[in-house]
């Protein structure tokens, strides 16, 4: 079991992640204003990788500046529809037009973690699947949503792929780890190297 790891995040989805492969982890997430910095990032004409590692290296760095000594772990993850990047959901509404954004169409979902100590990135990693969704009709979409609770629907933007979001897509090229936010297999070499 590699402990004493702090994780930058409230995602219980991340957590359970790092719990699965026996990483024990304390949770402090750093409550950094994201949307201020993707729009500061977005003027900039940031695509959505870097503003993805952005966000994953400000997240471990900041709590990291607090916790001495301790090795802290940030990540991010986002959605890229040629070029364009998309958001978790606020609400219901939002989550069904970036359902009808991506229908029929192939994306990307990119996720960054950092890992940091003493307020400085030591390493950092990105990794990006393919997933290609198939073609629904509006109704289809507003059943699919209605199937996903509150929980699910803001904590994994707007599929849940070891769930109902699975059927949503006629192909998905990448790490499941990935598409739920936390490329494990990395994060648990690094931390083996370290340790």
């Amino acid at each position: 079991m590699i402990n004493d790891i702090i994780l930058a995040s409230k995602s219980k989805v991340r957590k359970d992640i790092l719990e699965r492969n026996n990483i024990s982890c304390d949770v402090k997430p750093s409550n950094i204003d994201e949307n201020t910095v993707k729009e500061s990032l977005l003027n900039e004409n940031a695509s959505p990788e870097i503003i993805s590692k952005n966000l994953a290296e400000l997240k471990a760095n900041k709590v990291s500046s607090k916790m001495q000594d301790k090795i802290v772990l940030g990540a991010d993850s986002v959605i890229d529809l040629e070029g364009e990047l998309i958001s978790k959901p606020q609400d219901r509404k939002e989550a069904l037009l970036i359902l009808k954004k991506l229908n029929g169409k192939e994306h990307h979902l990119i996720s960054s973690v950092c890992i940091s100590k003493n307020g400085s990135m030591i390493w950092n990693y990105t990794d990006k699947a393919k997933l290609i969704m198939k073609n629904f009709t509006e109704k289809e979409l507003e059943e699919y949503l209605a199937k996903i609770s509150d929980n699910a629907l803001y904590a994994y933007n707007v599929y849940q792929i070891e769930g109902e979001g699975r059927k949503l897509f006629s192909d998905i090229l990448g790490d499941e780890d990935t598409i739920m936010g936390l490329p494990i297999e990395k994060i648990r070499n690094y931390l083996k190297e370290i340790k």
